[in-house]
């Protein structure tokens, strides 16, 4: 079984100004997750997909393969993830022969993800036989969709659930389950779903949820998430 990890970075950030190789507690920002890649013991290849060549640079001082530089076109403010996952494959495939059974989405700007977080997402994924496992953190009870409400075409509120206000669920011990978000710390899927004849993605159907803890959950695009980020890692020690 191979298991490629793709760490993505592209320069050009606007919130934080050169972010992925800026220094967060002692080390570049993007030291943290490839770090926390080698350490898992779960790749057999760690690469970097990047059109920055000042990322490049750090990422090899820090042990990450660097086998191409993106194309600009692959690295705009709004181009999505799966043209890039399939760009790193496709050419992974095409120059070095190498095709992986899964691939795994780390982005740089969930520094606190840690070795054992990847361990157990990949273990989930196979106990479950599943296509792919997303790294999730559970929504605090006061932003629960269960407490959320909405608009309806005359301006009046009603639940987000379709209720009306009145049966909101008085404390968020009685919610019927819990609720949880991308955490943005790791997708890992099956290769074969990013080049699905119909619908390339890279969840397919049966997705396993693995819950991280808030504390670990940091996704770094402002300023004030880097603060936190700073403020995280010393309290975690990490």
């Amino acid at each position: 079984m191979k298991i490629l990890g793709v760490i993505t970075a592209r320069g050009g950030s606007k919130g934080i100004p050169g972010k992925n190789i800026k220094d967060l507690g002692g080390l570049p920002l993007i030291a943290y997750t490839i770090k926390s890649a080698q350490e898992s013991g779960v790749f057999d290849k760690i690469i970097l997909s990047t059109d920055d060549p000042k990322i490049a640079e750090v990422a090899k001082k820090y042990g990450c393969d660097v086998p191409f530089i993106r194309p600009a076109e692959l690295a705009q403010d709004g181009t999505p993830h799966l043209p890039v996952m399939q760009h790193a494959v496709e050419w992974l495939k095409e120059n070095e022969n190498y095709n992986p059974d899964f691939v795994t989405i780390l982005q740089p700007t969930a520094p606190l993800r840690q070795s054992w977080h990847i361990k157990e997402a990949l273990g989930l994924l196979l106990k479950q036989k599943a296509d792919s496992v997303v790294a999730v953190t559970e929504i605090p009870g006061h932003h629960s969709p269960y407490w959320a409400v909405v608009c309806d075409e005359n301006g009046l509120g009603k639940l987000f659930t379709g209720d009306s206000i009145k049966n909101r669920i008085p404390r968020r011990q009685s919610f019927p389950q819990k609720t949880y978000s991308n955490s943005g710390a790791l997708y890992m899927f099956k290769t074969e779903l990013l080049f699905d004849k119909e619908e390339p993605n890279f969840y397919g159907d049966k997705v396993a949820i693995y819950p991280i803890e808030e504390k670990y959950c940091v996704n770094i695009d402002e300023p004030s998430d880097w603060e936190l980020a700073e403020k995280s890692i010393k309290m975690l020690e990490i």
